[in-house]
């Protein structure tokens, strides 16, 4: 099991991926239809109905399925039944089903890829949501920082159209500089962009249809449509179709505010040249409506009223969407397949099966009475098998129950179908189970499954005991993930780190080392578990530690991280002592604080000043530059010390006559 599925049990990762897995085929088949759909219905506005209703159907068919592999426990005609794609995709079983008056167990397998093709869905869909968040966030900040309010000329055109198309929200329409044509952003309070390109670029006229568009755009609520398309994309990113399906989507969107514009305004043609002015500004964001969005040559035969499709493409398009269907069908047939093992006849006398949980069920058949031989033929042993010798139905019950009894008799009772599974799917046994009690604990299922999968062993619980822990499961489990070793204690205790639990977890996870402590105590440093843990999430080393030292200075531990933190090295405070001053490791973190450098100091003392540690922060505190000890003596003042060159900075004294 791979780290990010961790915290998913193992019945609902199997579940999850095939959900995924059985996606494939049931996003083709779904795009099929759409298609098959959108080449018999001409209008933009139907075509535009049939992508959204795909789309969800697109959304709807992972998550039924999910649940549908969930229910280990219904038998797999209520499985067909539930899943009506499931139906299409299973006409052998279900066949054979109806002909024998039985129903067959459901046998799911386990497939050892599916946790890292959930992780890896995991992961595309992390980096999928934050490139949304990320572009919903810019194109938020770039509305915030680029716009401003329109002139009064076009505020009249938009009101005008507007209230033609009968749009009562508060509406906002601004002038960008971020956008090159215009666009609809924002949800509940939308925001119309007029660009200057646009603005000055087209003739009124032509303005007046793009703003149409626009509004067009907000009465029909499609950035709430938008979303859910990316919101779609992100989580079924995997799947061409849902890309594609998308991009039809947002083409008869287009088409149909195309539509209402013209019909509003009346001129296709000059629509048509607005278009293809903007197409040569082509810059929109893809959250943002924007009228120059969607294939420019489309839109315009569609504008124009050309019909690009003639009855041979339409053929072709249906015949393409059967191929896919069919397609589609015999590929989920054959996941099924994979999916579960080879249905047997079930009487509905033992148990639904699940591979590798119980053993084989099938129910001892009921002996047939014979007729009684002829008195003269006395039956041989061969023609007549004792009883004793058929397998007994009590002890078949036994053999397919023995895991579950194991564990009842281990002490876990009560178990669920889940946690069963993933105790199974572990390798999780009854004696792991006693061996793992005997030691004092007793874990629930679930922590008995992290145990076993992060490779916890009775021994290695014994060994921290012989180290003087006494770590509850989840130390245990945190000890073991980061890699503590008995040895790793035993030396770290060998340089006198004596830690606990959490402390010895806290020094594995940053990386700290016997040999690391040993160098620093080398060093002159006394650390203990924290010190450590601070010195080396600082980046502190032992040649640093002794850098600081051969400048004279004996600094703590914490004195050596908040030195490490402000960026103090050996070599600054050689700079600094060589100009006279003697600071302690206290006064050299406020001097690195303060921004003082041997250059600065330098100048004061060319100025004629010789200031102690104090004076120097002081004086770079208050803003006391070279320049102003010029300034201050061109006005005659003599004798200044630095507590004169404060006061003069703090009352403003010469910035009132403009000399600094």
């Amino acid at each position: 099991m791979t780290t990010l599925t961790n915290w998913i049990s193992p019945g609902t990762m199997q579940s999850l991926g095939w959900a995924l897995l059985h996606f494939l085929w049931q996003g083709t088949a779904l795009a099929a239809l759409a298609a098959a759909a959108m080449v018999v219905f001409r209008k933009p506005a139907a075509r535009y109905v049939i992508g959204i209703v795909a789309l969800g159907l697109m959304l709807a068919a992972p998550v039924a399925t999910f649940v549908s592999f969930s229910q280990v426990h219904v038998n797999s005609t209520e499985f067909v039944k539930s899943s009506p794609l499931a139906a299409a995709a299973w006409p052998i079983a279900r066949g054979n089903t109806a002909a024998s008056g039985t129903t067959p167990r459901v046998q799911i397998r386990s497939f050892d890829a599916l946790p890292w093709l959930v992780e890896i869905w995991l992961l595309g869909v992390a980096l999928f949501s934050l490139r949304s968040a990320g572009g919903f966030l810019l194109l938020e900040r770039e509305r915030r920082r680029q716009s401003a309010v329109v002139q009064d000329w076009v505020l009249e055109i938009c009101y005008a159209l507007q209230d033609q198309l009968g749009i009562r929200r508060l509406v906002q329409y601004c002038e960008s500089t971020f956008l090159q044509a215009p666009a609809v952003i924002g949800w509940f309070r939308p925001i119309v962009f007029l660009p200057a390109t646009a603005l000055t670029g087209l003739s009124e006229e032509q303005l007046r249809v793009v703003i149409a568009h626009e509004l067009a755009h907000i009465r029909r609520f499609d950035a709430f449509v938008n979303v859910f398309q990316v919101c779609v994309e992100t989580l079924l990113f995997y799947h061409p179709a849902v890309w594609w399906l998308n991009r039809r989507i947002r083409a008869e969107r287009e088409h149909c505010c195309d539509e209402t514009a013209v019909a509003l305004c009346g001129n296709a043609v000059e629509y048509a040249r607005a278009l293809t002015l903007m197409e040569e500004w082509r810059s929109a964001p893809v959250f943002a409506m924007a009228a120059n969005r969607g294939p420019l040559s489309e839109r315009v035969r569609h504008l124009l009223g050309m019909n690009a499709s003639g009855d041979g493409v339409r053929k072709v398009g249906l015949a393409g969407s059967v191929l896919f269907l069919v397609t589609a069908a015999f590929a989920g047939n054959a996941l099924f397949g994979i999916a579960y093992s080879k249905p047997t006849a079930y009487t509905g006398t033992g148990p639904i099966q699940v591979q590798g949980l119980l053993a084989s069920a099938t129910t001892q058949p009921q002996p047939v009475r014979q007729a009684a031989p002829a008195p003269a033929a006395k039956p041989s042993a061969a023609q007549n098998p004792q009883p004793a010798e058929r397998p007994q139905p009590a002890e078949h019950a036994v053999s397919a129950q023995s895991y579950i009894d194991g564990m009842k008799s281990a002490g876990l009772n009560d178990l669920s179908a889940d946690n069963l599974i993933a105790l199974k799917v572990q390798g999780v046994t009854p004696e792991y189970v006693r061996a793992i009690h005997d030691l004092g604990f007793q874990p629930d299922a679930d922590a008995l499954v992290g145990l076993k999968v992060q490779g916890v062993t009775p021994e290695y619980i014994k060994e921290l005991r012989s180290l003087g822990f006494k770590p509850d499961v989840d130390e245990i489990i945190g000890m073991k993930v980061q890699g503590v070793t008995a040895d790793y204690v035993q030396g770290l205790k060998a340089v006198g780190i004596q830690a606990n639990g959490d402390e010895i977890v806290g020094l594995k996870v940053q990386g700290v080392t016997p040999e690391y402590v040993r160098e620093l105590r080398d060093a002159g440093l006394k650390v203990d578990a924290d010190d450590v843990v601070g010195l080396k999430v600082q980046g502190v080393t032992a040649a640093y530690v002794k850098g600081l030292r051969d400048q004279g200075l004996n600094p703590s531990t914490d004195d050596v991280i908040g030195m490490r933190v402000q960026g103090v090295t050996p070599e600054y405070i050689r700079d600094i002592r060589a100009l006279g001053l003697n600071p302690s490791a206290d006064e050299i973190v406020g001097l690195k604080v303060q921004g003082v450098t041997p250059e600065y100091v330098k100048a004061l003392q060319s100025a004629g000043f010789k200031p102690d540690v104090d004076e120097v922060m002081g004086a770079k505190v208050q803003g006391i530059t070279p320049e102003f000890v010029d300034a201050a003596r061109k006005h005659g003042f003599q004798n200044l010390t630095i507590d004169k060159l404060i006061q003069l900075k703090h009352l403003g004294i010469l910035d009132s006559k403009g000399d600094i």
